[in-house]
């Protein structure tokens, strides 16, 4: 077993005002700590998803985990096959090379707060996304950098039979 000893001095404090947002509803996304900023401890964010909104599509990441806490509302995770509903106060943690996606449930709203541990470059990820969003960039281009990311897609017929049956 490894583990990751982070390397960071100084307290990591963002002021909500102060975190980047990506999107615009139904989907955004408040950027709020990078692993650089932790010594590579962890990456975090903050997903907002209203009216059923889809978040993340089935992925896996090799070398961290995953945890999401409901801030509020309900949403559905993938872990593996398990298609689970959180509702506030809840918390579902992946594990590393397990496939999960995550979505506002039906008709719902989700506020989730997101922990990738040990932490990876992501922001500029998420800054993808949204140029992929907005037509700037091509989907397929995700692919080429999954590796950088730590971000493989996969196909899950347990989430799209949980996503279609709503």
């Amino acid at each position: 077993m490894s583990i990751v000893i982070p390397s960071f001095d100084d307290t990591v404090h963002v002021r909500s005002g102060d975190a980047e947002v990506i999107g615009r509803a139904p989907t955004t996304v408040r950027l709020l700590a990078d692993s650089s900023a932790t010594g590579g401890a962890l990456s975090t964010i903050q997903v907002e998803l209203k009216d059923g909104a889809n978040g993340a599509a089935p992925h896996h990441h090799s070398g961290s985990a995953e945890l999401f806490y409901l801030l509020d509302g309900t949403a559905q995770l993938l872990s593996g096959e398990q298609v689970v509903t959180a509702s506030r106060g809840d918390l579902v943690v992946v594990p590393p090379n397990v496939a999960h996606a995550f979505a506002a449930a039906p008709g719902e709203n989700a506020d989730i707060l997101i922990v990738i541990a040990p932490g990876v470059e992501r922001f500029e990820y998420f800054r993808h996304l949204e140029r992929i969003a907005y037509g700037k960039a091509a989907p397929e281009s995700l692919l080429e950098v999954q590796e950088i990311y730590d971000t493989y897609f996969s196909a899950s017929p347990a989430w799209e039979a949980a996503r279609t049956a709503n």
